[in-house]
């Protein structure tokens, strides 16, 4: 049986169907810029917000002999982590259908590649459920009826491999790490995401001009505590549903997670650092969350400006511990498409969110139970070659 499965393997990679006599090479990239006006800083309301550099992003890709590089190095300011990789992987196509990564991957679980329409992402994004990438390897299947994803990933992006290095806080996703909680440079909270399972199953329907995607997902995987040198673990599961007709489109996703850490003694167990962006925070350890976006896209003729999609996405997290104040997230806005622009006109609003208000370490965790409800309003220029 393992001989068989081995020359069908040597078979499916010597089949000169998806391969290339010439390499197949683009250079792109991006390069954006970010005004925001925040009311809870009271410097924005002076000086009326700010507007400056947001990120410049290389992306070459490259396909020869049916094997395929596909990665998104970005630079951001040393405020938010510096240079990283956003992902990075090899890829190879048995048939049209199906595809094996392998690297730094995006992990298949809720609606991707994104379960949002607006630049910021849904409330999900910042607790590690969306568009998040790991390093391992993927199978995925799409066909006219049926997709899937199964992937196993070794851990999250690594930097450092030492014994007990910490996860480092350059990352554009959001992974579990370690922060110094009480300011005076110790480090807790200390954990490391490894040998994780994901599965992905989708089933796609369409009736006339209608499209239905209804799909679950579930993950299982370590969290290895580098001061108790002992394997926790961490789970999720969602169910999610994306519709199309014309020109609307719907995401609803329910999401369920939990991390139970072996922390030491001293330490909560109710909460988790998680890391990204240089700066990490804590989060409630056990959480639902509940996403609802909607979008509607109207084409336009106006100079280079092609189309305008208009929508709306909420976000609510409903956290396990009763004495934990929940969060939310609401973004109102409209993506502008001028030639290779992309424009997001965002209004997004946040409560106990700690992109979206003052309280930046706990507000997923602990949150607050003063929490007022804060707006940024945001206007994102992009430019991609």
């Amino acid at each position: 049986m393992k001989k068989y499965l081995l020359l069908s393997f040597l078979f499916l990679l010597s089949t000169p169907l998806f391969s290339q006599d010439k390499p197949e090479f683009h250079f792109g990239g991006a390069l954006r810029f970010n005004y925001n006006y925040s009311t809870w800083k009271e410097g924005h309301q002076q000086r009326g917000g700010d507007f400056g550099y947001d990120m410049f992003s290389l992306q070459p890709t490259l396909k020869y002999k049916g094997i395929g590089l596909k990665t998104d190095i970005r630079i951001y300011s040393e405020a938010f982590g510096g240079y990283f990789m956003k992902f990075g992987w090899f890829d190879y196509n048995f048939t049209d259908e199906n595809q094996i990564q392998l690297g730094l991957t995006q992990v298949p679980f809720g609606i991707t590649t994104f379960n949002s329409h607006n630049w910021f992402f849904s409330l999900n994004y910042y607790l590690g459920l969306e568009d998040d990438h790991d390093m391992g390897g993927k199978f995925t299947h799409s066909g006219e009826g049926w997709e899937y994803s199964i992937a196993f990933f070794k851990n999250a992006e690594e930097l450092s491999f030492g014994s007990y290095s910490d996860a480092s806080n350059s990352r554009y996703s959001y992974d579990v790490g370690s922060i110094d909680e009480n300011g005076d440079g110790t480090l807790q909270y200390r954990n490391k995401e490894t040998n994780q399972f994901n599965v992905n199953l989708l089933k796609k329907l369409k009736t006339g001009e209608m499209a239905h995607k209804l799909g679950i997902s579930g993950m299982f995987g370590g969290l290895y505590n580098l001061d108790t040198e002992k394997m926790g673990k961490h789970y999720a599961a969602a169910l999610h549903y994306e519709f199309d007709i014309k020109k609307w489109n719907l995401k609803a996703q329910a999401s369920y997670y939990k991390k139970d850490a072996h922390a030491p003694d001293g330490e909560r167990k109710d909460v988790v650092a998680l890391t990204a962006y240089g700066a990490p925070y804590l989060v409630a350890a056990e959480a639902m969350t509940y996403t609802l976006g909607v979008s509607f896209t109207q084409p336009v003729e106006w100079g280079p400006v092609s189309s305008l999609m208009f929508y709306n996405d909420f976000g609510y997290m409903d956290k396990t511990e009763e004495s934990f104040y929940d969060s939310y997230q609401n973004v109102t806005g409209c993506m502008i498409t001028a030639g290779p622009m992309y424009i997001y006109v965002d209004g997004a609003l946040g409560k106990n969110q700690p992109w979206l208000g003052p309280n930046y370490n706990t507000a997923l965790a602990y949150g607050d139970e003063d929490a007022d409800w804060h707006l940024r309003f945001n206007i994102n220029f992009g430019l991609y070659f």
